[in-house]
């Protein structure tokens, strides 16, 4: 016999009045450690009605025992996944226990509450399956904290931990205030629409409207109908008059991306409103001022369009007064995780998934591929991932098949290997002749036997950047 069977026997032989108290024969024992513990803790019957509530759980629902007990969860907590995957109902169905999964709830006073839960099944005495409990610890304070150090590496919609982008951070309100032109450089999928909103809101022209014109998706002759408007008559099918985008955007800022696609005609044009303030619609007679701030963007070499006669020289120093260079992903690997983790909140929000993450298999194909198509890219295959996960993580074969898996640990697809052999010998090919011409893009191709902008197209297919090889 036990020494703890002996002493229990022994205090059954005495007296009532002398006998020690049991804990184990006591439920009050129970809800005492129960009221003790910091985590919200309840359980349901088979019906998924509540059978017990904690102290921790009044805490954070605003609801009290008294009012919990006996109401379906839901009712209770109003969670943003109840009728959808009800987490205790998955498990009651499944036996499967979930674990740190992150919801949010409404409390008593309707006010949102972060919540990671866990859950398991409730079996009695004989084994049989009488319900569920589930635990919940309250996120809230850990969600300001990372929203607080989320705001240290973000400006307005731009998320960034890089020193180049803190930099450009620093000097961008200042850049706002005032009215001048700014240019910003990038590759395309870099954000540049992103700098010149913030350029925008930032400004004493917030107020009025920011108008975007892509100058690379239309020919000459629409562009320019687009640009300044026309007048009624001014062709067959001008019916009535159309204010064109520098109209529109009259008191604001006017965003035109891919600036350098324009042609010499629309160039001198463009010349004549940045220098004088003034614009003829098609058709007019009258002259109209443009109250209006400009903003352009190019991925292209301005400066070697210019040396080539293909940029007036005059309209570039007109755009160049305040320049602002945003390095491509591939220059600033510190920003993809900040990226991913931004992109996923943001993703989930729109598919209503609860995806927490990405495992580290999948983490490290991403942190080594050169994204040629930069942020855009990386946005686009977390979309697919997401599309494609179903639990909460996401795991390599979430991703799309055309990203490598060359590295340590992780196996390239057969079906992917000759291309990426290819893309990587081809790589090498077009540094080592860049690097012999230092940079000058015109001389590579020249030697390549290839058209100067077909050279840039495999550039930016195999995310080479002109500067890091000149």
């Amino acid at each position: 016999m036990s020494r703890g069977t002996r002493n229990k026997d022994r205090r059954h032989k005495l007296p009532p009045e002398d006998r020690g108290w049991d804990p184990s024969e006591d439920p009050r024992w129970t809800r005492l450690i129960l009221d003790s513990v910091a985590d919200g803790v309840f359980t349901v019957d088979r019906e998924g009605r509540i059978t017990s509530f904690n102290r921790a759980a009044e805490r954070i629902t605003g609801f009290s025992r008294e009012e919990a007990i006996g109401q379906y969860c839901h009712e209770i907590f109003r969670a943003n996944i109840c009728f959808e995957g009800c987490p205790l109902k998955r498990t009651a169905e499944t036996e499967e226990s979930i674990i740190n999964l992150e919801v949010n709830i409404l409390n008593k006073q309707n006010q949102e509450v972060p919540i990671s839960i866990s859950t398991a099944v409730l079996r009695d005495e004989s084994g049989r399956l009488i319900g569920a409990v589930e635990t919940f610890r309250d996120l809230s304070l850990i969600r300001e904290l990372h929203q607080e150090i989320s705001k240290r590496y973000s400006f307005q919609d731009i998320v960034s931990r890089s020193e180049a982008f803190m930099r450009i951070f620093q000097v961008l309100p200042d850049i706002a205030e005032s009215d001048a032109t700014v240019l910003v450089l990038g590759e395309s999928g870099t954000g540049k629409e992103l700098f010149a909103a913030a350029i925008h809101n930032l400004s004493h022209r917030r107020k009025g409207p920011f108008v975007k014109v892509n100058c690379g998706a239309l020919p000459d002759t629409l562009l320019e109908s687009e640009l300044f408007g026309y007048k009624k008559g001014a062709f067959t099918d001008a019916r009535r008059d159309k204010p064109g985008r520098f109209k529109l955007a009259e008191g604001g800022t006017l965003f035109l991306d891919e600036i350098g696609d324009l042609s010499l005609g629309t160039q001198v044009k463009l010349l004549r409103v940045l220098e004088k303030k003034e614009y003829e619609p098609l058709g007019g007679v009258r002259t109209e001022r443009a109250d209006v701030r400009i903003v352009a963007a190019t991925h292209r070499d301005l400066e070697e369009l210019v040396a080539e006669g293909r940029f007036r020289e005059d309209l570039f120093y007109r755009l160049n007064v305040i320049r602002i260079e945003i390095p491509p992903l591939r220059e600033r690997p510190e920003d993809i995780p900040l990226l991913i983790e931004h992109f996923l909140t943001k993703l989930n929000r729109k598919s209503g998934k609860q995806i927490k993450g990405i495992s580290p298999e999948a983490m490290k194909i991403l942190l080594n591929y050169p994204y040629p198509g930069n942020v855009r890219e990386l946005q686009n295959i977390l979309e697919h991932a997401v599309i494609l996960c179903k639990g909460v993580e996401i795991q390599s074969s979430h991703l799309p098949s055309y990203l490598p898996r060359l590295q340590e640990g992780v196996s390239l697809e057969p079906s992917l290997r000759g291309k990426e052999i290819l893309r990587i010998k081809e790589r090498e090919a077009l540094l080592e002749v860049l690097r012999r011409h230092r940079g000058r893009v015109g001389d590579a191709a020249k030697e390549l036997g290839i058209h100067r902008s077909t050279l840039w197209r495999k550039m930016k297919r195999c995310g080479i950047h002109r500067d890091s090889v000149a």
